[in-house]
């Protein structure tokens, strides 16, 4: 139940966007490192052979994903993106996600603030966000 209950926390703080979406006009970009906080950048995120990764204990410091291709890989959870709709600055999308114990579909809303900001919104639930900043030095 406990690994349930993580599973449910880490995939309701994802968001997954990513190549479809940077094949639209004037999309925004959502490749790379993304953290909760962007102060602890370097303490959620390391580079490892050229790639980014999680670092030691990143989930002490806060939240974050990372957005490669058509995926998105949280500490303990992996997503494909199997649809994409974008109107406006809101984005929405159906993936399909993964971790040791599960497989589901998860449906997601955000909304661009700027260029290395965002919010994740939850439709049904006004005023509840969760902010994500870009971590551009990873």
């Amino acid at each position: 139940m406990r690994e349930f209950r993580r599973l449910s926390v880490l995939v309701s703080t994802l968001i997954v966007f990513t190549l479809p979406l940077a094949a639209n006009a004037g999309a925004f970009d959502l490749t790379g490192a993304w953290a909760g906080d962007a102060d602890n950048c370097a303490k959620v995120f390391a580079r490892k052979g050229g790639q980014i990764t999680f670092a030691d204990n990143s989930d002490v410091y806060g939240s974050g994903f990372i957005v490669d291709g058509d995926q998105i890989i949280g500490k303990f959870v992996r997503c494909r993106i199997k649809a994409t709709k974008v109107d406006g600055p809101n984005i929405n999308l159906i993936a399909a996600c993964a971790s040791d114990i599960m497989l589901s579909s998860v449906q997601l809303s955000a909304k661009e603030v700027d260029a290395d900001t965002l919010l994740r919104l939850f439709p049904g639930m006004e005023g509840m966000e969760i902010r994500y900043y870009r971590c551009r030095s990873q």
